[in-house]
C-alpha cells in the first residue's frame, strides 16, 4: 500500500476519533455542570436541615425546661395538697369540739327565722304587726351571728379554717401553674416534632440529590475516560500521519536531489566537452559542487 493510500485510510479514522473525543468532551462538561448543580442543591438542602435541627433542638430545650417546671410545680402542689388535707382534718376535729348546745340553738334560731320570713311573705298583717315581726327577725339574726362568732370567731377553729383555705389556694395555684407549664411543654414538643419531620423530608431530598451527584460524577468520569481514550487515538493517528508525510517529503527530496544530480552530471559532461553553458547551468554546477 502506497503512502497516499495509507493516508487516505488514516485521515477519516483520525477525523472520526477526533469527533468522538469532542462528543465525549461535551458530554463530560455537561455532566460536570449537572454535578455542580446537584452538589449545590445537596449543600443547600443540608444547610436547611441543619437550621431546622437547630431550631427543633431549641424547642426541645424549652420543652425540657417546661417539663422541669411541671415537676417542680407538681411537687409543690402535692406538698400543699397534703398540708391542705392535714389542716382540714384539724378543722374537722375542732368542729367536733364545738359546744353542741350552741350549735343546736343556732339551728333552731335559723329555723325560726326561716319560718318568720315565710309568714311575713305569705300572711297579710297590719303595719305595726309587720314592723314587730321584722324587728324579731333582726333580733334572732343578731343572736345567730353572735353565737356563730362565739363558736368560730377569734378562736383556734377560725385560724385553722383560714390556714386550710390558704393552703388550698396555694395548692390550686401550683396546679394551675403546673397545667400551664404542661401545655407550654406540649406546644414546644409539637413544634419540635414538626421541625424534625420537615428536616427528615429535606434530608431525603438531600440524599436523592447526593445520589444524582454521584451518578452524574461517575458518568462524567466515564465520559472523560472516553474523551482521553479517543484523544489518545487522535494523537496516535497524528504521529502516524506525520511520520508518513515526513517520509514522503524525504523521498520526494531524495528524488529531486537525484534528478538534480543527474542533470548536473549531464551538464558537467557537456561543460567538459566545451559546450556553451547558460547562467542557470553554471549555477546548478556550482550548487552541485562541480565548480
Amino acid at each position: 500500500m502506497s503512502d497516499e493510500e495509507l493516508l487516505d485510510e488514516l485521515l477519516p479514522k483520525r477525523e472520526k476519533a477526533n469527533a468522538e473525543a469532542e462528543r465525549h468532551r461535551k458530554a463530560r462538561d455537561r455532566l460536570n455542570n449537572e454535578t455542580k448543580e446537584w452538589a449545590m442543591k445537596r449543600n443547600e438542602l443540608n444547610r436547611q436541615v441543619r437550621e431546622l435541627i437547630d431550631e427543633a433542638n431549641q424547642h426541645r430545650q424549652k420543652r425540657n425546661e417546661y417539663n422541669e417546671k411541671v415537676q417542680e410545680y407538681k411537687a409543690l402542689r402535692d406538698e400543699w395538697n397534703q398540708k391542705t388535707a392535714e389542716l382540714f382534718e384539724k378543722v374537722n376535729e375542732l368542729k367536733k369540739e364545738r359546744p353542741i348546745g350552741k350549735i343546736k340553738r343556732i339551728r333552731k334560731l335559723k329555723k325560726d327565722v326561716k319560718g318568720l320570713e315565710f309568714k311575713q311573705m305569705t300572711q297579710s298583717m297590719s303595719p305595726k304587726k309587720e314592723k314587730e315581726l321584722t324587728e324579731l327577725i333582726k333580733k334572732l339574726s343578731r343572736e345567730i351571728h353572735e353565737l356563730e362568732d362565739e363558736i368560730e370567731g377569734g378562736n383556734e377553729l377560725k385560724n385553722a379554717m383560714a390556714e386550710a383555705k390558704e393552703a388550698k389556694d396555694k395548692a390550686e395555684e401550683y396546679h394551675r401553674l403546673m397545667s400551664e407549664a404542661a401545655d407550654l411543654a406540649q406546644e414546644e414538643h409539637d413544634k419540635m416534632l414538626s421541625l424534625y419531620d420537615k428536616a427528615d423530608e429535606l434530608r431525603k431530598e438531600a440524599d436523592r440529590a447526593q445520589e444524582e451527584y454521584i451518578r452524574c460524577k461517575n458518568e462524567a468520569d466515564e465520559e472523560h475516560r472516553l474523551h482521553i481514550e479517543y484523544l489518545t487515538q487522535v494523537h496516535d493517528f497524528d504521529k502516524l500521519i506525520s511520520g508518513i508525510r515526513q517520509k514522503s517529503r524525504k523521498e520526494k527530496k531524495k528524488k529531486a536531489d537525484d534528478e538534480r544530480k543527474k542533470e548536473a552530471e549531464e551538464i558537467y559532461a557537456r561543460f567538459m566537452k566545451g559546450e556553451t553553458m547558460s547562467t542557470e547551468d553554471l549555477m546548478l554546477l556550482q550548487k552541485s559542487g562541480y565548480l
